[in-house]
């Protein structure tokens, strides 16, 4: 306030709040703080509190609870607020307890100190989880809920992520049953940037195991008989839990006989006693056995078990050379194909003998020192060949199934053990074929004839055209040479064509025996006249022409020509020496006459 404006005031007769205040005192007496003075005081002011920085960890003290919230002084210029909610853990809560917070901010954007006990339990929490992580410690953990491929568990307050294949060894279903259930983990796998973290159960009981099996292994020895539990069957096995550890029992160690599949005689869940036949420390891995806990069958082979004596036996297994029969578990021997029948005629062994089919045979060899032992099944029977020439004696006639067709002849079986070959050339007195197939099929039957028999190749001749008399004999009347017969022509060769003649007979013409009067060809199904040029009745062939049909008519047609020709002109000469006998001279007009004779004459030369 100005001095004039003072003095009109107190003109006005108004009186000031402060009129007995001198202003125009010295100000000499105020005191005041120089720069440094003021910067040592305001050093002194912050220290009387505690220091702080954003994502700070640091304790506590609940110093006011409201409704909501809980009042926290950290030792700062102002205390923080922290919702109730992250006390939910915590039963009673109340005034001077002492807590651990994070410090997100020390001043928001409305000044506010800004805590959180949650923010500061996840630090710690993670802290913690890297640490277990890090030295393998087994923690325990609470599992919340389940999710999709497996389960949630809290870990020291902060959520882990529990995988399905990592709750246990075997495979796990139902989740369910594992929610809101205690259990112990290890920390399997962490992810520090998004501060993720898996654990696992499944560590826990391999790690068990794995300390079973080094105490199961180290003492284990080759021999030694041990009880197991059938864990899985296998097509090559089964495995044998140990109490611990696990074992292969191989299929080919079960049992001295065979064996199609471990299930035939396991089964999961049953118990048995084993035989350890071999084991590795480094890998882990046991060799189990089954049959080595009874002696070998071949050590002591029953009474019945003897050189020619005859035995039932099942088939076990077929090859192509045999098959082999089982007469007791771990006993079997050979059936070789050749000892099937007494034919002579190649068998196929797989389709003879059938899997799991049982077969009468008598024992041919046996051979302790290698287990082996060879049947027969053919010397059941007397040997057919023995008698041969009494029931299949040459020339005599026989009913036979055909059995297999070669490109050069047919296989006929006359019975068991006792066939014969039928070339392809007796198959037929007029028929000649590409194949025997174009005649009959395998499991017909057929008429057949035996040709001969060598008893010590054991192989018989046979013959079906023999069944009737060659009748080429007759034919050769019939078609000689020059004669003149109707033929269709039923096939084409290279060289010409095949011409079916009456009674069924086939003749070949060679290609320029076929062309036709207007000079083409004759066709396939085409009938025509045909001349036989040949005719072999040893090696049954005939030879036949169409051109030389008609070539011969047309030189017939130029013969008669000429002969007719020839007759005219000798009644001209004839006629003319008559007229000369009768006329002793000529007159004119008989000159005239004579010259007409004369240039008919040279006219018919």
């Amino acid at each position: 306030m100005s001095e004039t404006l003072l003095n009109q005031t107190k003109s006005a007769g108004h009186a000031g709040a402060h009129d007995d205040f001198d202003w125009n005192v010295d100000k000499r007496n105020a005191a005041s703080y120089s720069k440094a003075d003021q910067e040592a005081l305001d050093k002194t002011y912050d220290n009387t509190f505690t220091t702080i920085n954003d994502n700070e960890m640091m304790k506590g003290t609940i110093v006011g609870l409201t409704k909501t919230d809980a009042v926290v002084n950290i030792g700062y210029k102002s205390d923080g607020l922290i919702s109730l909610n992250e006390f939910r853990d915590l039963t009673d809560v109340k005034v001077g307890d002492e807590v651990e917070i994070l410090i997100v901010e020390k001043e928001d954007r409305d000044g506010h100190l800004h805590l959180s006990r949650k923010l500061a339990r996840q630090q710690r929490a993670w802290e913690r989880i890297v640490e277990v992580y890090k030295t393998g410690e087994i923690v325990t953990g609470y599992v919340t809920s389940k999710t999709k491929g497996g389960l949630i568990v809290d870990l020291f307050g902060m959520e882990t992520f529990l995988p399905g294949s990592q709750i246990d060894v075997k495979p796990v279903t139902d989740y369910d049953q594992f929610v809101n259930k205690t259990m112990e983990f290890k920390v399997v796998k962490i992810n520090e940037v998004i501060r993720n973290a898996v654990v696992s159960h499944k560590a826990l009981i391999e790690s068990d195991i794995e300390a079973q099996r080094t105490e199961i292994i180290s003492k284990l020895e080759k021999g030694q008989i041990l009880e197991g539990t059938i864990k899985n069957v296998t097509d090559f096995g089964a495995f044998i839990d140990l109490g611990g550890l696990d074992g292969l029992l191989y299929i080919t160690d079960i049992s001295w006989g065979r064996v199609n599949h471990p299930s035939e005689v396991l089964q999961n869940g049953q118990k048995i006693n084993v035989a350890v036949l071999d084991f590795d420390d480094d890998k882990k891995r046991i060799s189990l056995g089954l049959k080595q806990l009874t002696p070998h069958p071949w050590d002591a082979l029953p009474e019945y078990i003897k050189e020619g004596n005859k035995v039932k036996g099942k088939v076990v297994n077929i090859e192509d050379y045999g098959a082999f029969l089982e007469v007791e578990p771990g006993i079997e021997g050979l059936v070789h194909v050749s000892e099937i029948t007494w034919s002579n005629q190649p068998i196929n062994a797989k389709e003879f003998f059938k899997m799991g089919d049982e077969h009468e045979a008598m024992i041919v060899s046996i051979d302790k020192e290698e287990r082996k032992m060879s049947f027969s099944i053919k010397k059941m029977t007397q040997d057919p060949w023995d008698e041969i020439e009494n029931k299949f004696s040459v020339g005599s006639r026989h009913t036979g199934l055909v059995k297999n067709l070669t490109p050069y002849g047919v296989f006929v079986e006359l019975e068991a053990g006792i066939g014969g070959m039928i070339h392809i050339s007796d198959l037929s007195w007029v028929k000649r074929f590409n194949h025997p197939s174009d005649f009959t099929k395998v499991g017909e039957k057929l008429e057949v004839v035996v040709l001969g028999v060598d008893k010590e190749t054991r192989k018989l001749s046979l013959g079906h055209k023999q069944i009737e008399e060659d009748p080429w004999t007759t034919f050769e009347t019939v078609f000689p040479i020059g004669s003149r017969h109707e033929g269709v022509m039923i096939r084409k060769e290279e060289k010409g064509g095949i011409i079916q003649l009456q009674y069924g007979l086939e003749a070949f013409a060679p290609t320029r025996h076929l062309k036709k009067q207007d000079e083409k060809m004759i066709a396939l199904d085409e009938t025509n006249e045909f001349i036989i040029l040949e005719f072999d009745r040893n090696e049954k062939r005939i030879m036949v022409s169409h051109s030389k049909v008609w070539e011969i008519a047309v030189s017939d047609a130029r013969e008669g020509a000429r002969k007719d020709a020839e007759t005219e002109a000798d009644n001209t000469k004839k006629a003319v020496k008559n007229l000369q006998s009768k006329v002793e001279k000529a007159t004119l007009g008989d000159l005239n006459v004579l010259a007409d004779l004369k240039r008919k004459m040279e006219g018919n030369e």
